[in-house]
């Protein structure tokens, strides 16, 4: 499953009271977070948008990032939506069915039209589903479980399994169930997606123009079958750090979804623009690598428990990262969110602030290690303030449990590097990072820990576990699924597999006057900008 490095100080959470001395994460529950803004009471003519850069080209299947989905997410559907409470539904698929566990019979909407008019069939359905799951695009990984994609039906489309597979459908919510007007596709061969080109879809916006190097252009399709959206037309520039928020100062944009800490935190108590702070799949976090340092769990456990989590959330994020004991967000549950939440508390080995009887038994776990490291562990980091302040801390907690410890400090570029190549990673035991994962479901997570996955760079193995994470998989039932993965998750949490620091929920900065949108990570998903409006007067 898709596992996404944020390569960016994440967005953050909104200002709340920090967890108490010794407490062991703070309560979801005490997180001032939204799923929504208040509803748009009135339309408005055009809005100026920000996305931190330039998206390469806005065919997800060849490459994906914020910036392409964020505007994409407006113009074309998906077969599920995400909701803006991270929760999925059926969308350009009237209804799903599991006539059995290894069969998935997708029923289709017989209103939708794509944007030069031509209805959506089956044939469009199936061509799209064949599109993503082809190996050289970037959905591709979502299929490892499919063995056929047929039509089964004049507005059905019939996917079976090698074997279940719980995670399909969160899938098709994603960039795995867009849907393309076949025709279209086909004509601009390997042009779709490029400045130029149409748009193949069906969605509430239409894409206008792109002018390559200044703007990117959608306007309202007035012919969309359903609620038609408020605003005219929006507008895409892209900008970050100051010339962003000076954008916003001024009035020459008129929103964003951020990532960076500098933006949120430039806006705190200023009048003219709104933050929202909704949940999010993000999390921070420190990953062992392959060259050793941290091999023995135990000594992964004792760093876990010397880490001052809110001390980094203060000195690195304003005070506005939330300690975390798992190492992906809130916003993965999008179901079973009670019980997700209450294994979340019961995690012990992750306190905000860790107390003298924490620093005691760390101690006592390095003593008891079977594999110490023979020199100092070395920390990999780039310059950016929140990498570098969770990267002092961690060096501050190895030392206060008595191990050595330094940092690498190396270019935004080369740091980029550490995440897909191991031979990058060779001089460092330990990446200073930050994740969110593409699904409303922690599974889609955990799974990159079992035996053999290229992401479990510190070659955690246990039989147990990789049985555990494969049953749930395979669990299509929400309720049991939930209790595997709550298992699942207590198993990585105790090995420390990852180090969890704090979870970082989607913040959004719009003008003081306009509303509508979701404050969550659904943005990247579904249509946001169709609910975009003005406020009451």
């Amino acid at each position: 499953m898709k596992l996404i490095p944020a390569l960016g100080v994440l967005a953050l959470v909104s200002a709340c009271a920090g967890a108490p001395s010794g407490a062991r994460t703070t309560d979801p529950a005490t997180l001032t977070l939204t799923d929504l803004t208040p509803k748009a009471a009135a339309p408005v003519e055009r809005v100026n948008w920000l996305v931190e850069s330039e998206p390469d080209t806005l065919d997800l299947d060849t490459q994906g990032g914020a910036p392409a989905s964020t505007v994409v997410s407006n113009i074309c559907e998906r077969l599920l939506q995400v909701q803006p409470d991270m929760t999925i539904k059926p969308w350009l698929a009237r209804s799903t069915a599991n006539p059995d566990p290894k069969t998935l019979v997708l029923t289709l909407r017989d209103d939708v039209k794509f944007h030069d008019g031509s209805p959506m069939t089956a044939d469009d359905v199936l061509f799209s589903l064949k599109r993503h799951a082809d190996p050289a695009n970037e959905q591709s990984d979502e299929f490892g479980r499919v063995a056929s994609i047929d039509q089964t039906g004049p507005l059905e489309i019939t996917v079976r399994f090698t074997q279940p597979d719980a995670l399909f459908t969160q899938a098709l919510a994603g960039d795995a169930g867009l849907v393309y007007n076949r025709e279209q596709v086909e004509a601009a061969g390997k042009d779709f997606g490029t400045p130029g080109s149409g748009d193949a879809c069906s969605g509430p916006f239409t894409l206008s123009s792109w002018k390559s190097g200044d703007s990117i252009t959608i306007k309202r399709h007035d012919a969309y079958r359903g609620e038609k959206p408020l605003a005219g037309e929006v507008v895409f520039r892209w900008a970050s750090d100051s010339a962003l928020v000076n954008a916003l100062a001024t009035g020459a944009a008129d929103g964003v979804f951020v990532d960076s800490l500098a933006t949120a935190t430039a806006f705190e108590g200023k009048q003219g623009v709104d933050r929202y702070f909704g949940p999010s799949t993000a999390a921070l976090v420190l990953i062992p690598t392959e060259r050793g340092g941290l091999k023995d769990p135990k000594i992964r456990t004792a760093l876990s428990l010397a880490l001052d989590r809110q001390g980094i959330s203060d000195a690195g994020f304003g005070g506005l990262a939330q300690p975390w004991a798992t190492p992906v967000g809130s916003g993965a549950w999008g179901y079973a969110k009670e019980a997700f939440a209450a294994a979340q508390k019961d995690l012990t080995d992750a306190p905000a602030r860790p107390t003298d009887a924490d620093l005691v038994r760390a101690k006592q776990l390095v003593h008891e290690a079977t594999h110490k490291p023979s020199g100092p562990i070395v920390i990999g980091t780039d310059s950016k303030q929140g990498r570098t302040v969770m990267a002092n801390a961690a060096r501050d907690a190895l030392r206060r449990i008595g191990l050595d410890a330094e940092i690498k400090t190396v270019p935004t570029p080369k740091y980029s590097e550490f995440y897909g190549e191991a031979a990058a990673r060779k001089d460092i035991d330990l990446l200073v990072a930050d994740w969110y994962i593409s699904k409303s479901d922690p599974i889609g997570l955990y799974d990159n820990a079992i035996s053999g996955s290229s992401n479990n760079w510190v070659g955690f193995a246990d039989p147990q576990y990789d049985q555990a994470v494969q049953e749930a998989l395979s669990t299509l039932d929400d309720s049991r699924r939930a209790a595997l993965v709550i298992d699942v998750q207590r198993r990585y949490t105790q090995a420390a597999v990852w180090i969890s620091v704090a979870q970082v929920p989607n913040t959004l900065l719009i003008d003081h006057e306009l509303t509508g949108p979701p404050a969550s990570m659904a943005y990247l998903y579904s249509p946001w900008a169709a609910a975009l409006g003005k406020k009451a007067s």
